[in-house]
């Protein structure tokens, strides 16, 4: 292991591995990453993996527009030698009332602005959209035909492949055991395989971030969730757009091999555990056969669970703090994965000292204190 580096990332999800590149592509050739399983272990790979940039804040639509174009062209500029699955058949959002509707029309408004083409649809247009759609049990939705889903295996494994032709060195199955500081500032992180001196340690470790702030006595305002999905056996193609209910707490994808993956939210705060439930299972079974009725006759091949690092407004945290040299990229609420070019880009931005790709005052560490957040982002599953 080396003993010294300018830089020591900790996480190699999504976040981790895009920050590593972006760094790397900048000019800076003195970066180590940092694991404690393998790649892409945590939250990333136990994500649904859909992309969209329908959301309710200007922040988070800016970070997923920009992380879709990136989507877009990410084998090209990655010169990555496999595909990254990367489909774009949209985003269908259904509305179940009067209230939620309104919200959507507000959010698509919003979202148009800053240049996504969304737009609000009749229940019957969006039946058009998917056909087995049950419509009897909804109002309204919205729709983004550039929203799509992504492997994430093979989209951090491009970052990956990226960084170490760059010249960064990655680490994993390292376990961080300990972070030194000295007179307020980043010293050294202690692993499992030894000690390496650096001046800055990027927090990228998803589900466990607040742990590695604990280890330099930043609180970090962030809690994990664990949020479950399944998986079906494959059909034929029947649906292309993602489907996704925010007030019936579902989303449901067919993937290009003809499974359907699928997920709901739980607000029970389950510390750091994985595990999968029969309560989920029951209950996605009962909300997706009603809203997709075809989907009830699918059999199961497999649900797990994954951590979702939530933060007060549900909106991320990419800041650094009061500890000098030490920078977070936390607190996604779930959507870490869908932002992960943005986030490298900014994160590097940020340590370089170059303008920001985007606003960053509503991203910052500092934005909790008082608690009288201006944005909240509603549109979380």
């Amino acid at each position: 292991m080396k003993k010294k580096a300018k830089y020591v990332i900790i996480g190699g999800g999504i976040s981790g591995t895009s920050i590593a590149y972006h760094l790397a592509d900048a000019g800076e050739n003195d970066i180590v990453l940092l694991e404690s399983g393998y790649l892409a272990s945590g939250a990333t790979g136990r994500c649904g993996a859909g992309v969209r940039q329908q959301w309710g804040t200007e922040s988070n639509c800016r970070m997923a527009k920009m992380s879709i174009d990136f989507f877009e062209k990410a084998e090209e500029i990655l010169e990555y030698d496999g595909d990254v699955e990367f489909k774009q058949e949209g985003y269908l959002i259904v509305n179940s009332n009067d209230e939620e509707a309104a919200l959507s029309e507000k959010n698509v408004r919003l979202q148009r602005s800053l240049g996504i083409p969304a737009e609000m649809l009749t229940a019957e247009e969006a039946k058009e959209k998917i056909p087995h759609l049950n419509t009897d049990i909804v109002h309204s939705a919205t729709f983004c035909g550039t929203d799509g889903h992504l492997n994430p295996f093979l989209m951090t494994d491009a970052f990956y492949k990226a960084a170490k032709k760059r010249g960064v060195t990655f680490y994993t199955y390292t376990h961080v055991e300990d972070i030194v500081t000295e007179n307020g500032a980043i010293k050294a992180v202690k692993t499992d395989k030894g000690t390496i001196e650096c001046e800055y340690v990027i927090n990228a470790a998803g589900g466990h971030a607040q742990k590695i702030g604990e280890m330099v006595d930043v609180d970090i305002p962030v809690f994990s969730q664990n949020r479950e999905i399944l998986v079906t056996e494959p059909i034929e193609k029947i649906q292309g757009p993602m489907v996704i209910s925010f007030s019936k707490n579902i989303y449901c994808q067919q993937t290009p091999h003809g499974s359907f993956i699928m997920g709901r939210g739980d607000d029970r705060d389950a510390g750091y555990s994985v595990h999968s439930t029969w309560k989920f299972l029951d209950e996605m079974a009962k909300t997706a056969a009603g809203l997709l009725p075809p989907i009830g006759e699918l059999r199961v091949i497999r649900q797990w669970g994954g951590l979702y690092n939530m933060s007060p407004d549900r909106q991320p945290i990419i800041s650094g703090c009061d500890v000098n040299g030490f920078y977070m990229a936390c607190g996604f609420s779930g959507h870490g994965f869908m932002m992960g070019p943005v986030t490298g880009k900014l994160m590097s931005e940020m340590l370089l000292g170059l303008e920001p790709s985007m606003p960053l005052e509503e991203l910052a560490l500092e934005r909790f204190e008082g608690q009288d957040l201006e944005a909240y982002e509603t549109n979380v599953v």
